[in-house]
């Protein structure tokens, strides 16, 4: 089993996987809250440069060059839900606050990408738009080592049955909603929990995004999953479903 590991930096605390090892990266807690990525490389790395998006929910995955040419002016942040590094010591960050952050590194070639998957960017296939990307590059996926930080859990995320399909859409090519809905309820630790509210059912994204690696050909020791939940640790995270509010938390990794 991967292990997890808490690190205080001047006393507050962040998440390391074991998986990871081989780079400087965290999953930062609300503790860090309002600081920048930029004052977060410092922690993990003094002389690595930090890259950032403006996030909207979709699947483009950027690298730092990429991000000059897709400019949002108003904010002068890409718009994207994914960075992937292009040489050495590059930062790369994804903010969140129920959806799902994935940091990816490449054992052979030092390379590294943050994504942020929620429900929409997962139903689009963000990991792997990214990893395709990353084996563009040259990556091997047997090299790969993935881990999902702290996010909603399945027991508390409750969607409609329609979200829930759209997602399952992205491993179960069938069109039919009820139909995708069966499947999924039927796999071996389903994604999928039961609601008691009709129409509704209760969802494991990271689940559903693990499913996606493992159809990619990735096997199961190369995934982590962080074993918190945004919305039932309020003592470290924040949760936009617990206090609807536009707060999040930072996940980094950088490139060797």
């Amino acid at each position: 089993m991967h292990t997890w590991h808490w690190h205080n930096w001047e006393g507050l605390p962040y998440l390391t996987c074991s998986l990871l090892g081989h780079w400087q990266h965290g999953f930062f807690t609300q503790q860090f809250w309002p600081r920048s990525p930029q004052e977060l490389t410092k922690v993990l790395h003094p002389e690595a440069s930090a890259y950032r998006l403006k996030q909207v929910h979709g699947n483009t995955v950027l690298t730092p060059k990429e991000i000059d040419s897709n400019l949002d002016p108003e904010d002068a942040l890409a718009l994207a839900d994914g960075l992937m590094s292009e040489q050495p010591l590059q930062a790369v960050w994804v903010a969140s606050a129920d959806c799902t952050p994935v940091l990816i590194g490449d054992m052979k070639t030092g390379q590294v990408a943050a994504l942020h998957a929620g429900w929409r960017g997962t139903a689009k296939k963000i990991v792997p738009q990214a990893i395709a990307r990353m084996q563009a590059q040259g990556s091997n996926l047997a090299d790969l080592r993935i881990a999902m930080g702290p996010a909603i859990a399945g027991e508390v995320y409750q969607v409609a049955v329609e979200v829930a399909a759209e997602i399952g859409a992205s491993i179960i090519s069938h069109d039919d909603t009820q139909k995708i809905v069966h499947i999924l309820h039927e796999l071996p630790h389903s994604p999928l929990l039961a609601d008691p509210e009709p129409g509704r059912v209760r969802l494991d994204v990271r689940r559903v995004n693990a499913l996606q690696m493992t159809s990619l050909g990735i096997s199961v020791e190369q995934i982590a999953i962080a074993p918190y939940c945004t919305y039932q640790t309020p003592e470290h995270f924040f949760s936009y479903r617990r206090e609807q509010q536009k707060k999040v938390q930072w996940s980094g990794i950088v490139s060797s």
